[in-house]
């Protein structure tokens, strides 16, 4: 089990998510999350739990004066302005004749004046290390062969080969080898041809052995190893990339798709925002667009069903239901009964804003009601054995908890499911007196506590391990708890003594059998090297497994960590990646990266394009840990809420100034980037700081704050930016709102580049398309070089295969580099 959805998404696969340095998703790089419905991982689901959204807003009718010219006069687009209107929002019709014209267009001249990556060094090197073989092949345990017992290991992959790619599988026996044996499961290559549709792999829900009667499944024993398949998984498939998806059933037996109108009567759902797993082999619980009230206005699952196979799921029943206001709901099962005290548990929640979440729960009993957790809103849940285990995000008294301890915003305890359970009904029912009498049998205990310097990042599982991450000052920590036997408490055993600037991540082979971990290690200049490691002795005794070669040259380089001083005086940390002896006399090429949101932590991995796209050409690479992060705990990421957002820019601009004063560059040599939320932060930067930046890269950003809530999931982000159908507007999203700050009396502003995805349903292309347009057409005679490139394919990752994610990053390293050393045309 996974329970640290933006660190862990953020690390694993690290040399294939990081090769592509797009911009954090979780389950998780780190663009605009999707909403997420649980923090935790359920049986039967990826390693997150994310929901999806949809959505759209229609042009006003006056703007039908664009239907047959593109063009607008700085004067016309002042005019607008000045009525309150905006000029451009027939742009927000994503495929529209006119929004694809505009499209083409701007990319055909963005091509003619920066040349094709196609036919750069950079993009050679870059899309070579992305179809290399050499790639760390990651998997995933789907059982054990029914005849041999070996594990049944399944891995996704891309090369030149297969663009789109295969899935496929092989042995732990074949795995350990240095020439793996792999047999393909299913070609989205063949698929995508077949069918006539551009395919993009969006991953699977399984079919967890233990709920289906049919996988064989026996626990291991002393005597005895596992034994059992994964039968059934329900495929995700995007068409070009979006987050919506076709669901579709896959026979893992006979290697082939369930047919719905066949005799297995498989599940099969149109494209669109849904989140299925199963409950059974032949239930699913499933949220997805059935009609009218099925789904919020974020766009996300708003009922839940529980659909039996063979029938049609409008006319599954509805089993739990959210308010159409809220972000999603979902409901999904916890299967702990292969640990000791441990049972089924079920899980219903409602995301009534992107952080605020009711929790309902119950032990796997058909018969008994769900209880709502006497929880935090911001606190979320996961189980272990008989243990609930719950991370804080707010303080929480002993007034509120039934014991005499306040437990700090950024701790995660633990404590009896069931006896938690009683409290919670007791609260529930009003009943105080029964509250009091089940609060005095609670008994908490902390896994960890924040200070100062340090912060919960998340933990993962093995059968009877819980391996805890914590950053101190940014730096990693990894500690191995065990859960003590009869399903007691759990006791550290061992791990990290200090912090390390690295990342690593620890998931196990086999949660429900084994102790047994994939230990991935890497840094900055460290490729990542893949272990075969046991918790029991706290992944002291590791085994070598795979190993990524260097795809770039670090021998001379060096990762220092220094901080700024923000505005308010808040000391922000930054790594810096460097040549040794560095020469500071502000003549250095430099990029400066951030995000700043959704409390996502930035850290040490391994990033091919930045090493082969900077770094070897002698560039300096920084990345900032400002507030709206993670690096702290919560409370780094709530002092940049709504209101408080200039925190965060004002933290990013500290950084930029730090390094001008320390001469590492100067203005004139310093570039910023940033994706999604971290587009949002360099669009500010564009606005808020010009001077500071010779080179500015804006990618799937959100750019109109007054807009943003009405186009696709953006009403799920309200509670990190504010409602701008409320005074909030006026207060303070007018003010970094980028699309409404340009200064039509400035002469010049620095080189920028804005890129976008057509197929980006989560963050939708028009926020790019207008602040392009709108720089255009009052940039008209000035030194405002704006360029822009919008992905036909690609979702909100920007690109839909390897060739397109080279194409993409050589396209904005080469803008930036060319415009810090040389020059760009006008």
């Amino acid at each position: 089990m996974l329970c640290r959805l933006p660190l862990l998404l953020r690390r694993r696969n690290a040399e294939l998510l990081f090769l592509l340095h797009t911009f954090r998703s979780t389950p998780a790089a780190a663009f605009v999350p999707a909403a997420i419905a649980g923090a935790a991982t359920p049986v039967g689901a990826s390693s997150s739990t994310f929901a999806f959204g949809s959505g759209g807003s229609a042009p006003r009718p006056f703007l039908h004066r664009h239907q047959h010219s593109l063009k607008a006069t700085a004067e016309e687009a002042t005019m607008v302005a000045e009525r309150g209107e905006d000029a451009y929002t027939f742009l927000e019709e994503v495929e529209s004749e006119e929004s694809i014209a505009f499209a083409k267009g701007a990319n055909e001249k963005c091509l003619a004046h920066l040349g094709d990556p196609s036919d750069s060094e950079t993009y050679k090197r870059v899309l070579a290390a992305l179809e290399s073989d050499e790639r760390i092949p990651h998997v995933r345990l789907l059982g054990y062969d029914d005849e041999t017992g070996d594990m049944l290991l399944y891995n996704f992959w891309r090369d030149s080969k297969n663009p789109k790619g295969i899935w496929r599988k092989t042995t732990l026996a074949s795995y350990q080898s240095d020439n793996t044996e792999w047999t393909t499961v299913l070609d989205l290559d063949v698929l995508a041809e077949k069918e006539g549709i551009s395919w993009v792999w969006k991953g699977y829900v399984p079919l967890s052995r233990s709920l289906d009667e049919k996988s064989g499944y026996k626990p291991a024993t002393d005597s005895s190893p596992p034994e059992g398949r994964v039968t059934r998984v329900l495929l995700n498939l995007s068409r070009g990339g979006a987050d919506a998806t076709y669901l579709r059933e896959f026979d893992m037996l006979t290697e082939s798709f369930v047919d719905p109108e066949g005799e297995e009567q498989g599940f099969a759902l149109p494209e669109g925002k849904t989140r299925a797993r199963y409950k059974s082999r032949d239930v699913l619980l499933v949220g997805a667009d059935t009609g009218e009230g099925s789904m919020t206005t974020s766009g996300y699952p708003r009922t839940v069903r529980e659909w039996r196979r063979g029938t049609k799921i409008e006319d599954a029943p509805i089993v739990f239901q959210g308010e159409e206001t809220d972000v999603s709901c979902g409901q999904y099962i916890y299967d702990e009964t292969h640990r000791e005290g441990g049972a089924m548990y079920e899980v219903q929640s409602r995301s009534v804003s992107f952080y605020d979440s009711v929790y309902y729960a119950k032990k796997g009993d058909e018969k008994k009601a769900f209880v709502k957790l006497a929880i935090d809103p911001k606190t979320s849940p996961s189980f272990f054995g008989r243990w609930l285990i719950l991370n804080i995000k707010e303080d929480w008294s002993g007034t509120d908890n039934g014991s005499a301890k306040t437990f700090k915003s950024g701790s995660l305890i633990y404590v009896d499911a069931e006896a938690f359970f009683d409290f919670s009904k007791a609260r529930e029912d009003g009943d105080e007196g029964a509250a009091k009498e089940a609060g005095a049998k609670l008994e908490y205990h902390v896994l960890f506590e924040p200070t100062e310097s340090t912060s919960y990042a998340g933990y993962s599982t093995t059968k009877n391990f819980l391996i805890l991450y914590s950053l101190d000052h940014v730096k990693e920590k990894l500690q191995y708890f065990r859960m003590r036997e009869g399903g007691g408490p759990f006791e550290l055993v061992g791990g990290d003594s200090e912090g390390a600037i690295r990342s690593a991540s620890a998931s196990a082979v086999d949660p429900k059998d084994s102790d047994l971990l994939w230990l991935t290690e890497s840094s900055y200049t460290q490729p990542s090297t893949m272990y075969l490691a046991d918790a029991g002795k706290c992944a002291e005794d590791k085994r070598e497994l795979k190993s990524l070669p260097h795809m770039y040259d670090s021998s001379e380089l060096e990762v220092t960590q220094g901080f700024a001083t923000s505005k308010d005086g808040t000391e922000v940390p930054y790594f810096m990646i460097a040549k040794k002896g560095l020469v500071l006399d502000g003549s250095t090429p430099t990029l400066l990266y951030g995000y700043g949101g959704f409390e996502i932590s930035l850290g040490p991995r391994y990033v091919t394009t930045v090493g082969i796209s900077w770094l070897e050409r002698g560039g300096v690479y920084v990345e900032a840990n400002i507030r709206g992060g993670g690096e702290y705990g919560p409370q780094w990421h709530q002092s940049a809420l709504k209101e408080n957002r200039n925190k965060s820019y004002e933290d990013f601009i500290a950084v930029g100034e730090h390094l001008v004063a320390s001469k590492v560059c100067t203005p004139k040599t310093l570039a910023c980037r940033g994706g999604s939320n971290g587009g949002l932060l360099t669009g500010n930067m564009l606005v808020q700081a010009p001077e500071l930046f010779g080179a500015i890269h804006i990618a799937v950003p959100l750019l109109d704050m007054q807009r943003y809530h009405k186009l696709l999931a953006g009403a799920s982000w309200m509670a990190e930016y504010g409602d701008p159908d409320t005074d909030d507007w006026e207060n303070f999203l007018y003010k970094y709102s980028p699309y409404h700050n340009i200064d039509e009396s400035r002469e010049k502003y620095p080189n920028v580049l804005l890129t976008t995805s057509t197929r980006d349903d989560r963050v939708h292309p028009a926020h790019a398309r207008k602040m392009v347009k709108k720089m255009w057409d009052l940039g008209e005679g000035k030194e405002w070089p704006v360029f822009y490139y919008e992905n036909i394919e690609g979702g909100h990752g920007g690109a839909a295969d390897l060739k397109q994610s080279a194409f993409m990053t050589s396209l904005s390293y080469d803008f930036m580099w060319r415009a810090l050393t040389t020059s760009l045309p006008k």
